[in-house]
């Protein structure tokens, strides 16, 4: 056995311990223990002891150092501090008032109000838990079905993948070395469809069923403009970000840091109290920690790939199947494998494992047919960073489904799923359509950053 293990050559190698890296997971290891175990004794098996644990030993601190990842913290904290200090009651408040006349006006106001947060946010577990505990009581309260309730809550609270700032897309960047403020900028239009498309999807159901979600009342026109006012505040941090990166005098961690001094101030405005900025700080150190720790542990399994040699191998027979399939259906293939991942595995550990070894194939595919099918990083980024939002709301690891019952005891779990089947394949056809015009996600970022 041992001389076998001797003889492998690094592709043997690299097959192996993924094989064995997979199984961790399957059996419930956390992805960055898994990832760095792998990385270490899988790098130790190519190239030795003393030089493989001597260079995995170097990967946390050189990674950690990484300038670009600096924007993380300041994005989750913007969302954060916003919650505690109340803004999101204003968003949802709005919403309502304009929206909730058209049938499921509750539930197309909560669509609209989880995306504005998540244009604060950048975290779409926290957004799924401010809006079960914003948005539901009310949808219950006006007699909506609590699947229909439950669901928009979990599939709303995916936006905030794509809608910048997101911590998901500064993830893509950092591993593909890719421009961070190229994909907070594309994400903004794929944000927004999703968005309108999860809204018709809203409104055509429950035309067809009233009793799924019923309209309200229209307030005065009076009330409606004097609910705008409370939106501001959301509104102000993301001009202030998107300017800075617009204009060019910030870069993207420049600006995420000036954002979350602007939402500061504004929460200091609105009365936050310390105790609010206290927990915003802790969850924000929470969250920032559990990222650093997958994106080392990832990283280290990187390393130990670029060693095996497996990433080119995967791009040779992607290459290699272009000879009997179109490049758009070995995309379709590709995304269909995300799917699967998704139902296993959370989307960052997801994202930090496939990328190494499929974003060159796929670069790859695009250079051999001449850049003419689009699919450059920028666009497969968006695509990838979507079927993640997707693999959100499906079972069995569903993590927004989870946190909509956790937060929620009264609604069930299975409800939960069962509320998020349409969004489901609403978010099919979003994906479709990024493939089939990707326009969509390249158009802006072309337009504003060159």
């Amino acid at each position: 056995m041992i001389e076998y293990l001797t003889s492998m050559t690094e592709f043997e190698v690299g097959i192996l311990w993924t094989i064995i890296l997979l199984l961790m997971v399957f059996a419930g290891v956390r992805v960055f223990i898994a990832a760095a175990i792998v990385g270490l004794f899988g790098t130790v098996h190519i190239i030795g002891w003393k030089a493989g644990a001597a260079l995995i030993g170097t990967v946390p601190h050189s990674k950690s150092v990484n300038y670009a990842l600096s924007v993380l913290p300041m994005f989750i904290l913007i969302g954060f501090v916003a919650y505690h200090a109340g803004l999101t009651h204003s968003l949802f408040r709005a919403a309502r008032n304009w929206f909730g006349w058209v049938p499921g006006g509750l539930a197309v106001a909560s669509v609209f109000a989880t995306a504005g947060f998540a244009a604060v946010s950048g975290a779409s577990t926290a957004t799924a838990a401010v809006f079960s505990r914003v948005a539901i009581p009310h949808m219950l309260e006006n007699g909506y079905s609590p699947r229909l309730a439950a669901g928009v809550v979990a599939a709303g609270g995916t936006l905030a993948s794509l809608i910048p700032p997101s911590a998901i897309l500064v993830i893509y960047a950092i591993i593909v070395e890719e421009s961070v403020g190229r994909l907070i900028v594309a994400g903004f239009l794929p944000g927004v469809v999703s968005a309108l498309i999860y809204a018709g999807l809203i409104i055509g159901q429950c035309a067809w069923k009233p009793e799924l979600g019923p309209s309200i009342k229209s307030p005065p026109m009076k009330e409606r403009l004097a609910s705008i006012p409370g939106t501001f505040p959301i509104f102000f941090v993301v001009g202030v970000i998107f300017s800075a990166m617009y204009t060019g005098w910030a870069t993207p961690t420049e600006a995420g840091a000036l954002g979350a001094f602007v939402v500061f101030i504004v929460a200091i405005y609105h009365g936050m109290r310390w105790e609010g900025l206290q927990e915003a700080l802790l969850e924000t150190a929470k969250l920032t920690v559990m990222i650093f720790a997958l994106i080392w542990g990832v990283l280290t399994f990187v390393r130990f790939l670029g060693y095996s040699g497996l990433p080119e191998e995967f791009s040779l027979f992607i290459i290699g199947l272009s000879d009997t399939f179109s490049p758009v259906v070995i995309i379709i293939f590709i995304l269909l494998g995300y799917a699967v991942l998704g139902m296993f595995m959370d989307a960052i550990g997801m994202l930090l494992l496939t990328l190494p070894v499929v974003y060159p194939a796929v670069m790859e595919l695009n250079a051999a047919s001449g850049g003419a099918l689009g699919y450059d990083a920028i666009w497969f980024g968006i695509i990838v960073v979507k079927m993640c939002e997707v693999c959100l709301i499906t079972p069995p690891v569903g993590l927004n489904c989870y946190v909509v019952s956790a937060v929620r005891p009264d609604i069930p779990l299975g409800d939960v799923f069962r509320g998020i089947g349409p969004f489901f394949a609403m978010d099919a056809v979003t994906v479709g359509l990024f493939i089939a015009f990707p326009e969509i996600i390249t158009w802006l970022p072309n337009q504003v950053m060159g």
